[in-house]
């Protein structure tokens, strides 16, 4: 999984086939006045196999430094596409040994209520730092970096 993925949270208002190529879709997704599609192929990975549905709430990452068309509204390859909870937020990028991402922009708290696991669904028994992490979480510190304990963590090893 590329480090510099880029979010965008919204609400799916369609879901199409893409091109000639019968495994690839293209997720529309809203964000207020925002529109951004996204192509969802066999490379994306979606937890837990969800139905991407119109009405969905979810957050999709594509890879920041790779090249897209100059075309509106824009339209990504969708790296990691993922339904989010009311009142969640959802974060994916490399986090050190300090549990610390990458680009300071969130430390992780783990407690014994935060669920650890793969990105195939099996228990992840050790500590999940130097990884690739898709992190769920609610609420954050003011602090500088903000500090969360998560709700759930995907490692993606």
């Amino acid at each position: 999984m590329p480090a510099t993925l880029t979010p965008v949270t919204g609400i799916i208002q369609n879901v199409s086939r893409f091109g000639d190529n019968c495994c690839e879709q293209q997720v529309t997704i809203r964000n207020g006045s925002n529109v951004t599609n996204f192509i969802v192929s066999a490379d994306t990975y979606v937890p837990g196999q969800t139905r991407l549905r119109p009405g969905m709430p979810v957050t999709a990452f594509y890879d920041a430094s790779l090249p897209v068309p100059l075309i509106f509204p824009p339209r990504y390859q969708a790296v990691v596409i993922s339904r989010r909870n009311p009142g969640e937020t959802i974060f994916a990028g490399f986090f050190d040994e300090n549990l610390t991402a990458e680009d300071d922009a969130l430390r992780l708290n783990l407690s014994r209520s935060t669920e650890i696991i793969t990105s195939n669904g099996q228990v992840f028994n050790c500590r999940p730092e130097n990884q690739m992490l898709i992190v769920y979480y609610s609420e954050t510190t003011r602090s500088i970096p903000p500090q969360t304990t998560p709700r759930r963590i995907i490692v993606m090893c």
